[in-house]
């Protein structure tokens, strides 16, 4: 063989090596590195852009995709101790022209997070708005879907600031009494009569309880490598204190059934989606809302448990976009009459 040619040859392994070995160091070594390059990588793949907006001192990161249209804009707010890119599995099935927004909620990943900020619901809700002022998203109403804490406080906010809304999409949200205690409920109950509140199941600190945690938020079981579950500890760690914080101020008496005091309020056409086998939040939540909120569309989802998300990202977009279309339908068909 030539010598240029076994160069050439010699060259491009190692140049493949390189990357390779990266890899697998980054697997070994720094697995939360490689869950930061996975989210990274499927922004990019998506078409999702960061940027950042500037209320007085206080900063919101966010990611988008698209420009306001004929069709409403959609603002997600996503849950408890997770971030905007949570979001990435349903934007995979949403339409490219749709103009989507994801924001970092108060204290959350590139979101402010300040020892002096309320935290509670209806103080989460005015900085969303906020928010909205800031990138002007309510020049034309817009969707606005929430899950969990986020489902709590869309329902707040679209009863605070309906003229911002169109529609809402409530996803297993928070906030609602139940007469039916979910697991955990019962293990929150557990820890409060033992007086080990500081153990609570959604705020893990080892990879064994990161895996006990997607055993409660899911119906699905994940096969999770063991060093997935050690960088998904290890991105969340250094937020345990604060995410301790606003457990305890959510689940106090001022927000615990937010939404439930608010829900009479919301006007706008509403859809609800649960999972069926949610064992963080009660599905009979579903039924409360459904009771209380005039235009309201209920669906259970089968085999599926608090992260709706996460297991059924394909059916929930479709089920948020034949919501939609059946309101562009309806408004269409008021006009002609």
């Amino acid at each position: 063989m030539d010598l240029d040619v076994l160069n050439m040859f010699v060259i491009a392994g190692g140049t493949l090596a390189i990357p390779i070995l990266a890899f697998v160091a980054s697997f070994l070594l720094w697995p939360s590195a490689l869950i930061r390059f996975y989210y990274w990588y499927w922004r990019r793949a998506l078409g999702m852009q960061v940027r950042y907006a500037n209320y007085d001192d206080y900063q919101f990161c966010y990611s988008y995709r698209g420009r306001p249209g004929y069709r409403p804009s959609i603002l997600m707010l996503h849950g408890f101790s997770a971030h905007k890119d949570m979001w990435l599995s349903i934007v995979k099935f949403l339409p490219k022209n749709l103009h989507l927004v994801c924001v970092d909620m108060p204290g959350h990943e590139g979101t402010t997070r300040s020892a002096l900020d309320d935290y509670s619901i209806s103080g989460q809700a005015k900085r969303i708005h906020q928010f909205v002022e800031c990138i002007k998203l309510n020049r034309r109403p817009f969707h606005l879907v929430g899950t969990s804490m986020g489902g709590n406080v869309a329902g707040v906010y679209a009863a605070q600031y309906p003229e911002d809304i169109c529609s809402l999409t409530l996803i297993c949200p928070a906030g609602l009494p139940s007469t039916t205690d979910s697991k955990f409920i019962k293990q929150l109950r557990e820890l409060q009569d033992s007086e080990r509140i500081d153990r609570i199941p959604l705020i893990p600190s080892t990879p064994e309880e990161m895996a006990d945690m997607l055993k409660l938020c899911s119906y699905v079981r994940f096969k999770v490598p063991q060093q997935i579950l050690q960088g998904l500890v290890d991105v969340r760690i250094p937020h345990n204190d604060f995410y301790r914080k606003l457990f305890l101020e959510i689940a106090d008496e001022k927000s615990r059934h937010s939404l439930h005091e608010n829900m009479s309020k919301i006007k706008a056409p509403t859809q609800v989606i649960w999972g069926k086998q949610d064992q963080v939040l009660d599905v009979s939540g579903a039924s409360v809302l459904a009771s209380a909120i005039p235009d309201c569309h209920m669906y259970i989802l089968e085999n599926c448990g608090h992260s709706v998300v996460v297991e059924r990202p394909r059916k929930t977009a479709n089920l948020i976009l034949e919501f939609l279309a059946l309101l562009h339908s309806t408004d269409n068909n008021k006009k002609q009459a």
